[in-house]
């Protein structure tokens, strides 16, 4: 699961820091610092572009590095918790896929956003769920089981809704080849993460003792791929980025607050309308930035990158406000 793939969510909601698993206190860690290593890296790019620029193909094999560490952190119970709620992942799921795309679209259409930034904003709202999103599950005291059980079937099911959707909603922008964006999100994502968990299966002893290195795999691999988007689109962010910004803080932002929303309405309980509010506002990011730089152009990745740090940096807070409202209704 997902710095957007900052892996490995605590098994409950609730323990202090100090008895967490040595796992799951790097997870925290590296979700506290990632937007930093995030923000430094497109620093980096953003000064030096040249010295970056011809790193462009080399991104879908680092996303397949990120994915690949997802799948070493599942095991067999995650999706077996799938079946034991079914009506829950699937609202986690709908609410998913319906809400941040329908926004992305939204905000691309109020804003007048030109077309590159409109199809990389849409395609972020198509993409699945970030994992980081398991562990800002955990810090606000929610339901981690379901935050877990959505993260991973969106993820599994992202080449079958990710492309027709992006086709539906960023075609009136772009040129939409979703075919080609299938066989591209079965390579990256779904074959890496298949591969992980068998890695998992076979030599659970070994990736057990490799555990509290992964989530900085992935965080620091998540900010190679922001600095090669940023040196792509040094020029398009001098032009474009408080706009691009002001379009991430309305994505994210609305996503949270009517990912919570939903699960309220369903009457699911607050611990699951919080894993809600993170699984719907909260995406992998990486695996856009990776379709928008493959399908579309570097501009086009340049929401993805934005949202990549932003979202993190709202998560957190997030969490932090509901935890702290859990402790004063105990």
């Amino acid at each position: 699961m997902s710095t957007d793939q900052t892996n490995q969510a605590p098994p409950h909601p609730g323990p202090p820091s100090g008895d967490l698993p040595a796992s799951d206190r790097a997870a925290r860690r590296a979700v506290t610092l990632f937007p930093l290593l995030v923000i430094a890296a497109g620093a980096v790019g953003l000064l030096w572009p040249a010295h970056f620029t011809g790193w462009a193909p080399g991104v879908p094999w680092l996303l397949g590095v990120v994915m690949f560490s997802m799948g070493l952190t599942l095991t067999p119970p995650d999706f077996t918790a799938v079946a034991k709620r079914p009506w829950a992942v699937g609202l986690g799921l709908v609410a998913h896929y319906v809400i941040m795309p329908g926004l992305g679209w939204l905000i691309a259409t109020v804003l007048h956003l030109p077309p590159q930034l409109a199809a990389g904003v849409i395609l972020v709202g198509c993409a699945p769920s970030g994992t980081a999103s398991n562990v800002v599950t955990f810090l606000a005291r929610g339901d981690v089981a379901l935050s877990v059980s959505v993260a991973t079937v969106s993820t599994v099911l992202a080449p079958l809704i990710t492309p027709p959707l992006t086709l539906l909603l960023a075609g009136q922008f772009l040129d939409v080849d979703a075919g080609v964006m299938v066989t591209d999100i079965l390579k990256t994502v779904l074959l890496p993460v298949i591969a992980g968990l068998l890695v998992r299966i076979v030599a659970g002893r070994f990736v057990d003792k490799v555990l509290r290195a992964l989530p900085w795999v992935s965080a620091l691999t998540i900010a190679v791929i922001v600095l090669v988007v940023v040196s792509g689109s040094a020029a398009a962010i001098k032009d474009a980025a408080a706009l691009v910004l002001l379009a991430v803080v309305l994505h994210n932002g609305l996503g949270l607050a009517l990912g919570y929303a939903s699960g309220k309405l369903a009457r699911l309980g607050t611990p699951a309308s919080r894993s809600m509010a993170f699984e719907v506002g909260m995406q992998n990011s990486g695996l856009a930035a990776s379709l928008a730089t493959a399908h579309f152009s570097p501009a086009a990745a340049l929401p993805a990158a934005v949202f990549s740090v932003w979202h993190n940096v709202s998560g957190a807070a997030v969490a932090a406000f509901m935890a702290r409202s859990a402790r004063r209704v105990r």
